[in-house]
Protein backbone atom coordinates (compact mmCIF):
# COMPACT_ATOMS: atom_id res chain seq x y z
CA UNK A 1 0.00 0.00 0.00
CA UNK A 2 1.33 3.43 -0.94
CA UNK A 3 1.90 6.17 1.62
CA UNK A 4 -1.04 8.13 0.19
CA UNK A 5 -3.36 5.11 0.49
CA UNK A 6 -2.19 4.68 4.08
CA UNK A 7 -3.00 8.32 4.80
CA UNK A 8 -6.49 7.89 3.30
CA UNK A 9 -7.06 4.84 5.50
CA UNK A 10 -5.93 6.81 8.56
CA UNK A 11 -8.36 9.59 7.67
CA UNK A 12 -11.18 7.08 7.23
CA UNK A 13 -10.44 5.68 10.70
CA UNK A 14 -11.50 9.01 12.25
CA UNK A 15 -14.82 8.52 14.00
CA UNK A 16 -17.64 9.61 11.68
CA UNK A 17 -15.47 9.70 8.54
CA UNK A 18 -17.40 8.87 5.39
CA UNK A 19 -14.91 9.79 2.68
CA UNK A 20 -11.47 11.29 2.20
CA UNK A 21 -9.33 12.47 -0.69
CA UNK A 22 -5.98 14.10 -1.36
CA UNK A 23 -6.60 16.68 -4.07
CA UNK A 24 -4.50 18.82 -6.42
CA UNK A 25 -5.73 22.41 -6.09
CA UNK A 26 -4.95 23.50 -9.65
CA UNK A 27 -6.53 20.57 -11.49
CA UNK A 28 -9.10 19.35 -8.98
CA UNK A 29 -7.92 15.78 -9.53
CA UNK A 30 -7.80 13.40 -6.58
CA UNK A 31 -4.39 11.78 -6.13
CA UNK A 32 -5.92 9.27 -3.70
CA UNK A 33 -9.39 8.78 -2.27
CA UNK A 34 -11.50 6.35 -0.33
CA UNK A 35 -14.69 5.80 1.58
CA UNK A 36 -18.33 5.96 0.64
CA UNK A 37 -19.89 9.34 1.44
CA UNK A 38 -22.99 8.69 -0.66
CA UNK A 39 -21.91 10.94 -3.53
CA UNK A 40 -19.15 11.01 -6.16
CA UNK A 41 -16.05 11.96 -4.21
CA UNK A 42 -14.09 12.90 -7.34
CA UNK A 43 -16.73 15.46 -8.36
CA UNK A 44 -16.77 16.86 -4.82
CA UNK A 45 -12.95 17.05 -4.81
CA UNK A 46 -12.98 19.01 -8.07
CA UNK A 47 -15.69 21.33 -6.77
CA UNK A 48 -13.82 22.00 -3.56
CA UNK A 49 -10.69 22.85 -5.53
CA UNK A 50 -12.77 25.64 -7.09
CA UNK A 51 -13.64 26.86 -3.58
CA UNK A 52 -9.97 26.86 -2.51
CA UNK A 53 -8.87 28.65 -5.71
CA UNK A 54 -11.62 31.27 -5.24
CA UNK A 55 -10.49 31.94 -1.66
CA UNK A 56 -6.86 32.23 -2.76
CA UNK A 57 -7.87 34.74 -5.47
CA UNK A 58 -9.89 36.72 -2.94
CA UNK A 59 -6.96 36.80 -0.53
CA UNK A 60 -4.72 38.06 -3.35
CA UNK A 61 -7.28 40.72 -4.38
CA UNK A 62 -7.44 41.92 -0.77
CA UNK A 63 -3.67 41.95 -0.42
CA UNK A 64 -3.79 39.40 2.40
CA UNK A 65 -0.53 37.62 3.09
CA UNK A 66 -0.40 34.15 4.52
CA UNK A 67 -1.84 30.80 3.65
CA UNK A 68 -5.11 28.97 4.11
CA UNK A 69 -4.88 26.40 6.88
CA UNK A 70 -8.34 24.89 6.66
CA UNK A 71 -11.93 25.49 5.64
CA UNK A 72 -15.15 23.93 6.88
CA UNK A 73 -18.48 23.61 5.15
CA UNK A 74 -21.33 22.63 7.45
CA UNK A 75 -24.29 20.80 5.95
CA UNK A 76 -27.35 19.64 7.86
CA UNK A 77 -26.02 16.07 8.10
CA UNK A 78 -22.32 16.37 7.25
CA UNK A 79 -19.16 18.34 7.83
CA UNK A 80 -16.85 18.86 4.85
CA UNK A 81 -13.32 19.74 5.96
CA UNK A 82 -10.64 21.05 3.63
CA UNK A 83 -7.10 21.10 5.01
CA UNK A 84 -4.67 22.89 2.70
CA UNK A 85 -1.16 21.43 2.76
CA UNK A 86 1.46 24.17 2.87
CA UNK A 87 4.74 22.26 3.30
CA UNK A 88 7.10 22.71 0.36
CA UNK A 89 6.75 19.06 -0.75
CA UNK A 90 2.95 19.08 -0.63
CA UNK A 91 2.18 22.68 -1.59
CA UNK A 92 -0.69 22.86 -4.04
CA UNK A 93 -2.59 19.98 -2.42
CA UNK A 94 -5.40 19.70 0.09
CA UNK A 95 -7.00 16.97 2.14
CA UNK A 96 -10.77 16.71 1.82
CA UNK A 97 -12.59 14.88 4.62
CA UNK A 98 -16.33 14.20 4.80
CA UNK A 99 -17.78 13.50 8.25
CA UNK A 100 -21.19 12.30 9.38
CA UNK A 101 -22.32 15.16 11.58
CA UNK A 102 -24.21 12.86 13.97
CA UNK A 103 -21.30 10.46 14.48
CA UNK A 104 -18.26 12.75 14.48
CA UNK A 105 -16.68 14.76 17.25
CA UNK A 106 -15.71 17.83 15.21
CA UNK A 107 -12.93 19.05 17.51
CA UNK A 108 -11.30 15.63 17.72
CA UNK A 109 -11.70 15.04 13.98
CA UNK A 110 -10.01 18.36 13.16
CA UNK A 111 -7.15 17.54 15.54
CA UNK A 112 -6.64 14.10 13.97
CA UNK A 113 -6.96 15.54 10.46
CA UNK A 114 -4.21 18.08 11.20
CA UNK A 115 -1.96 15.38 12.62
CA UNK A 116 -2.42 13.11 9.60
CA UNK A 117 -2.13 15.98 7.10
CA UNK A 118 1.18 17.08 8.59
CA UNK A 119 2.62 13.60 7.94
CA UNK A 120 1.61 13.40 4.26
CA UNK A 121 4.54 13.36 1.87
CA UNK A 122 4.94 12.53 -1.80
Amino acid sequence: MSQLDTSIQELLSIEGAMGAALVDISSGMALASGGNPGFDLTIAAAGNSNVVRAKLRTMKDLGLDGTIEDMMITLDSQYHLVNVLNASETAGLFVYLVLDRNAANLALARHKLNTIANRISL
